[in-house]
């Protein structure tokens, strides 16, 4: 999902002629010198003949290749509203006869993300609607408690976030960035391929953030 240069490396030894990525270059106030790190990636791209496509936001978002529901179809959650800034934030109902609790959903997301999340507040709490956000979302718990949810759900964690959930007594779980914001590149990618007959691989890298 990050154009890093282990993905460009394996892409390359695949004979890719394009890499679909979440996570781009020419961040907003990064530094825009084409050097280090930077310098090694766009040159191996050049080197190659290798397009790259990034796309995040808009891929986060997307109603039916995003992030966010590409996610909730892995978590059995039915989305019925949205929240936060540009309404990035996703808002729904647990499925029925899924977990009814917090602890409940932090079994379900290791099981299906294949990774154990870190869990906030009350594992007994009890859950009927859950709010979440893929990625680096944790400052939007204090928009989904305004929206309403029982539990909130990103992939990072800062100090504050801990004690907005305790204080609040919404449970948060971070589940991962790599972890939640696997799939938007995967759906699009399947997509692309049967639309215009093209070849496609997903190629996950590792990351335990």
């Amino acid at each position: 999902m990050t154009a890093s240069l282990a993905l460009l490396e394996a892409a390359a030894e695949a004979g890719a002629d394009a890499i679909l990525v979440h996570h781009g270059y020419f961040w907003r106030g990064e530094d825009a010198r084409v050097v280090g790190p930077k310098h090694k990636r766009l040159r191996l791209l050049l080197a190659r003949d290798i397009n790259l496509f990034a796309y995040h936001l808009p891929l986060d978002s997307h109603p039916e290749f995003g992030n966010n529901v590409q996610l909730a179809a892995r978590l059995g959650l039915q989305p019925d509203g949205r929240f936060g800034e540009n309404d990035i934030g996703w808002l729904g109902a647990a499925q029925p006869g899924g977990p009814q609790t917090a602890g409940g959903f932090a079994r379900l997301v290791e099981e299906r993300l294949g990774r154990a999340p870190m869990l906030i507040g009350d594992p007994e709490r009890p859950v009927r609607r859950v709010a979440w956000c893929t990625g680096a979302a944790h400052s939007m718990l204090d928009a989904a408690i305004a929206a309403g949810a029982d539990i909130y759900l990103s992939g990072e964690i800062s100090e504050p976030t801990v004690h907005l959930s305790r204080e609040s007594h919404v449970p948060y779980l971070a589940c991962g960035h790599h972890a939640t914001e696997r799939y938007g590149v995967q759906a699009l990618g399947e997509h692309l391929a049967e639309r215009f007959g093209i070849a496609h691989r997903f190629i996950d890298i590792a990351n335990p953030v």
